[in-house]
């Protein structure tokens, strides 16, 4: 009815933007960073290319919206079956082999990721914030040893939960880099985190 004031809604307003981001991680994994071309993935996933640019603004902001998502798996399959340990070392290095290995099956992907979320761009920097706020939560459950089903009932992260939560996810950056480089193997971070998760976290406790 005319002037009711119903929002309408169109349903293929989301399968058009999940076809994009799912084009475009095809792309990535194949060849990379350069090959995730915004007239090739509009081209690929059947939408026009000014449908893709009212969604996303550049091949970086499409990227870190794709690593969003891997995020959102990780979280899924991490609260199918949470880190396992006796201590919060051992259950967040649980968690971190469990991200780490989701990464590096991949190896294209992630170097796209890594390229996209270090590009400075200011307009994508809250969409890197999200993804490391998903990080934290799971790191905090972690450390607590609680599954994290309810992380909007988790009880505010106290300053050194999110000290040691910030250091390590910049070490496990930091790892990452080095092995998109050729510098480090998925092992080699893996235990690189181990080590930081028992100094860190070494009385047991946040």
């Amino acid at each position: 009815m005319a002037g009711s004031g119903r929002t309408c809604f169109n349903p293929g307003v989301e399968d058009r933007a999940r076809r994009i981001v799912e084009t475009a991680v095809e792309l990535a994994e194949k060849g990379g960073f350069e090959a995730v071309r915004l007239r090739d993935v509009a081209d690929q996933a059947g939408v026009a290319l000014g449908t893709l640019y009212r969604r996303f603004r550049s091949k970086e902001d499409l990227l870190v919206a794709a690593l969003e998502r891997e995020a959102e798996e990780l979280e899924r399959r991490v609260l199918a079956r949470p880190p396992r340990g006796d201590t919060p070392a051992e259950r967040v290095t649980s968690l971190f082999a469990a991200g780490t290995r989701g990464l590096c099956r991949r190896p294209n992907l992630t170097r796209a990721f890594l390229r996209a979320t270090t590009s400075g761009d200011p307009e994508i920097a809250h969409k890197v914030a999200s993804f490391h706020d998903r990080m934290g939560r799971l790191i905090i459950a972690a450390i607590r040893g609680i599954d994290g089903s309810q992380p909007d009932t988790l009880e505010p992260a106290s300053e050194a939960e999110r000290t040691i939560t910030l250091l390590l996810e910049h070490i496990w950056f930091s790892c990452l880099v080095a092995w998109a480089s050729g510098n480090h193997t998925q092992t080699q971070i893996i235990d690189q985190l181990r080590s930081a998760a028992r100094l860190l976290l070494r009385d047991g406790r946040a």
